[in-house]
């Protein structure tokens, strides 16, 4: 995997973050995006200290022209796309009945058409390159739902079923596409929550303790690396026995 170049969105903190981490210390060149362009510069030169080449550019993943341009900037230094990490994603939890149309719509647009959109953009390149690989960061409440999260959890589901097409689509060209979806991961979302809150996540989980971005990074990595070349349109849960 060394010197080989990898996209990871919502990267200037968090999961994204440590998912890039992860795939610099394997050798990969790394491109970090986001929507704070303070961070995420910040964010690429600590990569740079692990050894490999990182650039930052903000990306609002929403918007069609500025995806297509975090490609052609990547294409423009690296000459290539090995692997796109989707994991661009945000909430607005509320209870279905008091749900705002403006928190629905902005839920979808990050983590569903964004990730429709940095696929499809991807996918140009990939193609011809007749290799690839593309992973969706989506999510346990995705597969079972959640209270107060209608519209993140749709977002998550139909990331899984992006993620489904997507790889029967490219498959014939080299290109594999998974999904990871974490369960109850400590970031600074989490960290927020109160004990109680915390507890309750606790008792549906087997294992008895959170997950780490580390965890989530670390099936992110055989999910880009040559081990997992025959595995295509899978969802891996890293969620401590939360959904079996």
């Amino acid at each position: 995997m060394d010197q080989q170049v990898a996209i990871v969105t919502g990267s200037a903190r968090g999961i994204g973050k440590s998912i890039a981490e992860k795939l610099a210390k394997q050798g990969f060149q790394i491109v970090i995006c986001d929507i704070d362009q303070e961070q995420v510069e910040k964010t690429a030169k600590e990569i740079e200290q692990l050894g490999t080449k990182a650039i930052g550019i903000k990306v609002d993943v929403t918007k069609p022209a500025e995806v297509d341009q975090l490609f052609e900037e990547t294409m423009k230094t690296f000459s290539r796309v090995d692997v796109l990490i989707n994991n661009a994603g945000i909430t607005r939890d509320t209870l279905l009945i008091r749900m705002q149309e403006s928190d629905w719509d902005a839920v979808i647009a990050v983590n569903l058409k964004g990730t429709f959109n940095c696929t499809k953009s991807a996918a140009k390149i990939m193609m011809k390159q007749r290799s690839g690989k593309i992973v969706n960061i989506s999510s346990v409440v995705g597969v079972m739902g959640n209270v107060g999260q209608a519209n993140y959890s749709a977002s998550k589901g139909g990331v899984i079923s992006l993620t489904k097409s997507a790889a029967k689509e490219l498959a014939a060209r080299g290109i594999t596409v998974n999904a990871v979806a974490p369960g109850y991961i400590e970031t600074d979302m989490t960290k927020s929550l109160s004990d109680e809150v915390k507890a309750a996540f606790l008792t549906v989980v087997p294992l008895k303790r959170p997950g780490t971005p580390a965890d989530v990074a670390n099936v992110v990595n055989f999910l880009v690396s040559p081990d997992s070349d025959y595995i295509t349109g899978q969802v891996i849960h890293v969620d401590g026995g939360m959904v079996m």
